[in-house]
């Protein structure tokens, strides 16, 4: 059992999810800190409160309620998928179209063609 435990350890699958999600959390905690820092106060300007989670809102009953904070915590969502999708899914998505012409182009140079297949097969059959 531990075999396996370290086989599925070294296989480099774990290995890149793991940095993978390290490399993550520090880029969600710079996109947070942006619209913290930057993007909140400024529409929170606008509103005229100090932060976003004053903004709309409202208590009953001692529950209180912000759609500010929502909108907040929302913004962050959309700028962190923002910037992943154009600092990594776009570059990755180039650099594989990329490679998958450069394979491509490899296996039709080195394939022979159909002429070359049936000069081929009839040599053969005329042995």
């Amino acid at each position: 059992m531990l075999k396996g435990f370290k086989d599925f350890i070294a296989r480099g699958n774990a290995v890149d999810l793991a940095v993978g999600l390290v490399i993550g959390v520090a880029f969600g905690a710079f996109i947070k800190s942006i619209v913290d820092n930057l993007i909140n106060p400024l529409i929170a300007m606008i509103f005229g409160q100090p932060d976003l989670s004053g903004v709309m809102a409202f208590t009953i009953n001692n529950a209180h309620f912000s759609f500010g904070a929502i909108l907040g915590a929302f913004i962050t969502f959309i700028a962190t998928a923002a910037a992943l999708y154009f600092v990594v899914v776009v570059p990755l998505n180039a650099v594989a179209a990329r490679r998958s012409k450069d394979e491509l182009a490899l296996d039709e140079a080195s394939s022979p063609t159909e002429i070359e297949l049936l000069t081929e097969i009839r040599d053969s059959l005329r042995k």
